[in-house]
């Protein structure tokens, strides 16, 4: 099987090329080259999608495009591969869903997708525009929604940002915030389980003109998420419980991931994506992800230290002046 990974250095990337290669397939990325293949044996086409998808003569069985955020670069990998390719798999995400909660709590594939933020969207309607292309004939279509991916060569996210100063004040002891009561829902799933997902969805027919969830089975509340987090890092999270719309208001620019995802319930069902691909599978617990995730922050240099953010600790200490609760997590 040949398969083309439009992107194919970024953190699920790399997952999936290590699967696909175990399954012996022939994998070659498309990118700009500006960030060296975490893969070895990997063959790349250097390009920049935004300005041709050209890959000459060459034909590929299955493209996994993990690159697509907007419409026209929908537009743009319908018109390059329609009619030269068997399969399309396309990297959406579960912000596709919005942020509603249905009874059971677990989002699954039939629910109505109501986004509320633009990257959403534009996840949704590029999705619709695969769709479109399947039935023209143009290909077979696979949508994937990965929830909160992380692993190494990534920051390990915290409730509020995606890379911030949490991990170096848990691990001195020092107290961060947490949103609300610290039991909302949430899921994360290491990219080496997510990258199997798309790895053996490629040239199956069961994922043909289907969307799947591609998450962790475990859904975890953010109390659990820093108390494993800490655990990973031989501690204790020391939490602050301050409520979501305040911590935004102290800063919208910076809190705008806690004001549009993580306030909100985060808890996914990948039932039917087990069904469809018995290869997808949970093999990684989180506490063990993410004592290799930090350990590998603090290898690659990009360990941030709380020093440097004088912002985050001033608003810390502002919740703990005006009384909200602290806890041990």
């Amino acid at each position: 099987m040949k398969v083309l990974v439009i992107g194919g250095t970024g953190l699920i990337s790399t997952g999936i090329v290590q699967h696909l290669q175990e399954r012996g397939a022939e994998v070659t990325l498309f990118n700009r080259g500006r960030r060296a293949a975490n893969v070895p044996q990997t063959r790349v086409i250097s390009g920049d999608r935004n300005v041709s998808l050209d890959v000459g003569a060459e034909r590929f069985d299955v493209v996994i495009d993990m690159i697509c955020f907007t419409p026209a670069q929908a537009e743009a990998c319908v018109s390059a591969f329609a009619g030269k390719i068997e399969q399309l798999i396309f990297c959406s995400s579960v912000c596709a869903y919005g942020v509603e909660t249905p009874p059971s709590a677990l989002i699954d594939e039939s629910f109505d997708p109501r986004p509320i933020t633009g990257y959403g969207r534009d996840k949704l309607t590029c999705e619709r525009r695969f769709a479109r292309a399947q039935a023209e004939g143009a290909f077979k279509a696979t949508v994937v929604r990965p929830s909160n991916t992380y692993g190494p060569g990534s920051a390990l996210i915290d409730q509020m940002e995606f890379d911030s100063v949490v991990w170096d004040r848990v691990e001195r002891g020092l107290p961060v915030l947490c949103a609300g009561d610290g039991i909302g829902l949430w899921q994360s799933t290491h990219r080496f389980d997510v990258g199997r997902f798309f790895a053996y969805a490629a040239g199956n027919p069961k994922t043909y003109g289907e969307a799947f969830n591609a998450t962790h089975d475990r859904v975890f509340t953010w109390r659990d998420y820093y108390r494993e987090a800490a655990r990973a890092l031989g501690t204790e999270a020391k939490l602050v419980l301050a409520p979501a719309g305040w911590v935004v208001a102290q800063n919208p620019q910076r809190f705008a991931f806690l004001d549009e995802v993580t306030r909100y319930h985060g808890a996914y069902s990948s039932a039917k994506a087990k069904v469809a691909v018995p290869e997808f599978r949970d093999t990684i617990a989180f506490e063990d992800g993410a004592r290799e995730t930090l350990l590998n922050v603090k290898q690659r240099g990009a360990w941030r230290r709380h020093e440097g953010d004088a912002e985050y600790s001033a608003l810390v200490q502002r919740a703990l002046d005006l009384g909200f609760e602290s806890l041990t997590a």
